[in-house]
């Protein structure tokens, strides 16, 4: 079996942002486009007009540098998720109006993330460069879509307007009710191309607020 190289602990440079920025738009389109294997640093540096001693004083090696591409593109996406939150279930007070807002929150996440080319990218490298990664099932995510959802539905809660004992437990099963259904009934969530997503999303919030609304 082919040896597994662990990504360098050297001490990096925080360096310049734009640097930085550039350095992991170079990699990422060449990533994408020759593979992990056939991409250089000569080359990511070229495409990012920088020296090829900047590539490694910034990402010390080109599978640190993958993996910070890859951990950059969860970020932008943890973003996108921290922000719908905030803009569809802050300062909820009636509990006529948490269905439509659990529904906005529902549908906004499946176009505007999981449907999003930046998604698609992340889906994509994750599945295609696996091997290159810390580990097999390697999620630059993590836990952090799961745990902001279930921070928001704590303070729902505390609003009066849903009874959660385990408010990360509530997050998970409503992620799977709502677009984790679309994405494994259709293998797509994006509400704005797709018609079908929409009723699967709204029969989930119905279903997810059956068990959690309070009485």
């Amino acid at each position: 079996m082919p040896t597994t190289k662990t990504p360098t602990t050297k001490t990096l440079r925080a360096g310049s942002a734009h640097k930085r920025a550039a350095i992991l738009s170079a990699a990422r389109e060449l990533f994408l486009a020759d593979g992990f294997d056939r991409t250089s640093v000569d080359a990511v540096a070229a495409r990012a007009k920088v020296s090829k001693r900047t590539v490694y004083d910034y990402f010390g090696d080109k599978r640190t540098l993958l993996q910070a591409v890859v951990d950059a593109i969860g970020q932008s996406m943890i973003s996108i998720i921290r922000r719908t939150l905030d803009d569809t279930l802050t300062d909820l007070t009636e509990a006529a109006g948490l269905e439509d807002a659990l529904v906005a929150f529902s549908t906004r996440i499946a176009t505007d993330m999981l449907g999003s080319a930046e998604y698609a990218t992340l889906r994509r490298l994750v599945r295609a460069e696996s091997g290159h990664l810390p580990h097999q099932d390697y999620n630059s995510m993590a836990d952090t879509p799961d745990e902001a959802i279930a921070e928001r539905f704590a303070a729902i809660a505390a609003a009066g307007l849903l009874d959660v004992p385990d408010p990360r437990l509530a997050a998970d099963q409503f992620i799977a009710l709502t677009f984790g259904v679309a994405l494994d009934r259709l293998g797509s969530a994006n509400a704005a191309e797709d018609p079908r997503v929409r009723p699967l999303i709204v029969a989930g919030v119905r279903t997810f607020l059956r068990a959690y609304r309070t009485a």
